[in-house]
């Protein structure tokens, strides 16, 4: 593999001293592209565009010709895993994604294979090797996985939820079978992002996307436990360098110091954090990954600014700081506010 020119953000995720704060954004290859949305339409499908490893590959560089990224993220979705066991992922405009097989009794768990990416998930693997041979050490690539409990919500529902009540429901009437379905899919996830750390993602985030929706006793149990066994299972050095590990529970904000005991190298944080009181919780021990509103990005140049510098100032001194938003960015910004976002945190951070 070719030699990384631009490692500031490997270098922050492991705590050591850098130049100024790296950069990137979830979701930075989307909607509010409008050469993501030509490809999208070329394409077909969104799941079309995810297995199509040319245009899976054009995508994700798309946002680091426009802006000083630093890093890339591979093009997928979270719900490749549920698909490739079988459940019939599908998209529907305007609607999010959607199964036409969910998981709903003792025999669909059972009846769950864990993956096998080299046999299930190729396209993926082969999008990640395309991505760093044409960044050519340009940025690191991210690898990701949604966390167990996350994929178990859109499995047991069939759909994006508002209060996850069968996926609740199992857990508290079920709690025996929810395991079996979450060991499942954390055995998968290691695979997964092992053969994505293989192919060449030279760190990877787990997105726990609705881990914040459980009591304090549920997540310990249903979500992060399941995410520290993922950590436990995943290949730490590769290709001459560390592979850090982030996780990222929105509404996780709780759990801080419970997250860095897995033994992650950075935790993600999401806009309603204040980061000073994150650092002054774990920032001995881990990196921190955001977090600013992705809504600021609608608001004027000054107030986008203003906003990056607070968080900046809320940060302080010392290496650690992965400047992102704290969740993804919305289909509806402007391009040339992004600019300003990503311009906005190298200027307040050069040394």
């Amino acid at each position: 593999m070719s030699e990384l020119k631009n490692d500031r953000f490997l270098k922050a995720l492991m705590r050591q001293p850098v130049d100024r704060t790296p950069v990137w954004m979830m979701r930075q290859a989307g909607r509010y592209l409008p050469e993501y949305r030509a490809v999208r339409t070329q394409a077909g499908d969104f799941m079309s565009l995810c297995k199509n490893t040319e245009l899976a590959c054009e995508v994700t560089l798309q946002p680091l010709e426009r802006y000083a990224m630093d890093a890339a993220i591979l093009f997928s979705d979270i719900l490749t895993i549920p698909d490739a066991m079988g459940l019939g992922l599908y998209f529907e405009t305007g609607e999010g994604p959607k199964f036409r097989k969910p998981v709903r009794t003792e025999a669909d768990i059972e009846n769950l294979q864990v993956i096998n990416t080299a046999n299930d998930l190729g396209y993926v693997t082969d999008a990640v090797t395309m991505i760093r041979r044409e960044l050519n050490g340009r940025v690191p690539l991210i690898g990701f996985s949604g966390s167990p409990w996350t994929l178990a919500t859109y499995m047991i529902e069939g759909q994006s939820s508002r209060d996850f009540a069968r996926a609740k429901t199992m857990l508290y009437t079920q709690p025996e079978l929810m395991h079996q379905l979450l060991e499942k899919l954390a055995l998968s996830v290691i695979d997964y992002l092992n053969a994505q750390i293989r192919a060449g993602a030279q760190a990877v985030q787990i997105f726990d996307t609705w881990g914040g929706a459980l009591s304090h006793s549920a997540y310990a149990e249903f979500s992060l436990a399941y995410m520290k066994k993922i950590v436990d299972g995943l290949i730490t050095h590769h290709d001459g360098r560390d592979v850090p590990v982030i996780l990222f529970t929105k509404g996780g904000g709780l759990w801080l110091e419970a997250m860095a005991d897995t033994g992650c190298h950075a935790l993600g944080l999401d806009w309603t954090m204040d980061i000073a009181a994150a650092k002054s919780r774990v920032g001995h021990q881990v990196a921190l990954q955001g977090n600013m509103d992705p809504a600021v990005l609608r608001a004027d140049p000054a107030t986008i600014e203003a906003q990056v510098e607070s968080i900046m100032r809320g940060y302080g001194q010392g290496s650690g700081h992965i400047f992102n938003l704290g969740h993804g960015i919305t289909p509806d910004i402007d391009p040339d506010h992004v600019k300003v976002f990503v311009d906005a945190v190298h200027r307040f951070s050069e040394n």
